[in-house]
């Protein structure tokens, strides 16, 4: 950016907000990104639904892919929902996603601690600050109060805001509520006139009129922080410089940059991604039973499939096909993310898991199934099975059916009872012999059976399929054959024999 270009943007932000410019700094950061640093801020309050997932994964290819620095910070100010099971649950999904991050909870840094919990001395000497420079004071107001102002508001077409009731209280009353035992709320001044352009990686600029937004909290009654300060400062003091965060935070950006001017901290950039929605058109919510991350893996479904998904939601990457995590970062561009709601599809999360189990050798293929196999596949052919059910399997529940229909007893669905029984008693004869014949050898008992029955084509297989698998569809039956074995095979024969 030129010397020109800056004192335009300079003195452009002066002009609707004196003393404070979005713009310059982001004309001037946006392309400077080696010592960009992006974070990811979850309240451990469930588990990770994929809409979270994917702003982690946004922030996290986003500091990788130019060199920068990511942070993992707990969001833990709500105790009643905040059990430790779930900040456990989150740091192994995110670690089984492929996250990593430079500063966390669990390895520390030079910004910490980063729970929230852990950082309340911080806050309070912030409080201190605004309070002392006459930017916050507190507010005595109860739920009802407040809740009866927002009811006549709506009313009357308003949108609804603080009525800064108790901005002027005198010392003295303030003494006497408190005497009273009312625990106040802190509020933040905010100016009563004058407008504030937030600038938005995604979004462009916004303009906001300060008087529509209304003295905010910022500190509750129990003495805990409010998300719109604490989130702010954190961010500020641990030296964040890009937020990308969901789009329903668009409304809370002014406000917090409000409280960071007024505390003289940096302002990051912000980046606000469109929603993910589910099936039913609405935003992915863990309190309404979202997909979670840990969801998709205990179905088994392998990290880089969800992980090529995901940062394809809503972001456009010129190569088409499989990516590692790598490739990923270094495709992500802030420029390539859309503004429309991306739709949470199966279909496509499924397409990506094909490709995924593709992407892997046979020997990965073993390592991924094996522990859902529990003992289905004998000793020894286990490379076999890999090699012949790879291509028709998407999930370790796959594998275990057809683990089932090679060493056990397939279960035989309505379409392959009908290819049986549509094949005539001579047929299952000659199949029988022919394999005995044979040897097990697969062309040699497939080429003597047409010759014999004079049947081929789908007439020929597609009974034999069903005798030996139970379905009319799967892998190259040349391969299953070996793995059935000629016993078991022989005995399915006779089976289909007995039905026809």
């Amino acid at each position: 950016m030129s010397t020109s270009q800056s004192a335009f943007w300079s003195a452009l932000c002066e002009v609707s907000y004196p003393g404070f410019c979005i713009a310059t700094r982001l004309m001037a950061q946006y392309y400077t990104t080696m010592n960009l640093k992006s974070r990811f801020a979850p309240s451990p309050t469930g588990y990770l639904h994929l809409g979270n997932a994917r702003t982690a994964l946004f922030a996290w290819l986003a500091a990788r892919g130019a060199g920068g620095t990511f942070i993992l910070r707990l969001e833990d100010t709500d105790q009643q929902r905040s059990p430790e099971i779930y900040e456990k649950a989150l740091l192994e999904d995110l670690r089984w996603f492929g996250i990593d991050w430079d500063e966390g909870p669990d390895r520390g840094g030079d910004h910490g601690p980063y729970r929230q919990m852990e950082r309340l001395a911080i806050y309070d000497q912030y409080y201190a600050r605004l309070q002392a420079s006459g930017q916050a004071y507190p507010c005595y107001c109860s739920a009802d109060d407040l809740a009866a102002e927002r009811a006549v508001q709506r009313s009357a077409g308003k949108a609804p805001r603080y009525g800064g009731h108790c901005r002027h209280l005198h010392a003295e009353v303030r003494t006497e509520r408190e005497a009273a035992g009312i625990r106040p709320t802190l509020r933040f001044r905010v100016p009563d006139q004058g407008t504030l352009p937030v600038s938005d990686l995604v979004w462009g600029e916004r303009q906001y009129a300060l008087a529509d937004l209304g003295d905010f909290v910022i500190r509750r009654s129990d003495g805990s922080p409010a998300f719109f300060f604490a989130n702010a400062v954190d961010d500020a003091l641990m030296g964040v410089n890009l937020v990308l965060r969901g789009e329903d935070h668009l409304t809370n950006t002014p406000r917090q940059i409000l409280i960071l001017q007024a505390l003289g901290l940096p302002v990051p950039d912000y980046g606000h991604l469109p929603l993910l929605l589910g099936a039913d058109g609405q935003p992915l919510s863990k309190r309404y039973g979202a997909v979670s991350l840990r969801g998709l893996r205990e179905a088994g479904y392998l990290a880089p499939a969800v992980l090529n998904y995901l940062a394809r939601l809503g972001h456009h990457y010129s190569a088409t096909g499989f990516l590692d995590s790598s490739a990923l970062a270094q495709g992500f561009a802030l420029t390539q993310i859309s503004r429309a709601p991306s739709h949470f599809d199966m279909v496509q999360l499924q397409h990506w898991q094909h490709e995924a189990v593709q992407s892997l050798d046979d020997a990965a293929v073993w390592n991924w199934l094996a522990p859902h196999l529990q003992d289905k596949v004998p000793a020894g052919q286990e490379r076999h099975f890999v090699a012949a059910v790879r291509a028709n399997i998407l999930l370790p529940a796959d594998a275990l059916d057809w683990a089932e229909r090679c060493f056990a007893s397939p279960t035989v669905d309505a379409e392959a009872a009908g290819a049986i029984t549509g094949a005539s008693p001579e047929f299952w004869s000659v199949a029988q012999a022919t394999l005995q014949a044979s040897g097990g050898d697969y062309r040699l008992w497939t080429k003597a059976l047409q010759q014999a029955s004079g049947q081929r084509g789908k007439a020929l297989f597609m009974p034999l399929r069903a005798a030996l698998t139970g379905l009319t569809h799967g892998p190259e039956l040349a391969a299953l054959l070996p793995l059935i074995g000629g016993a078991r095979a022989l005995d399915r024969l006779r089976a289909a024999a007995q039905r026809s």
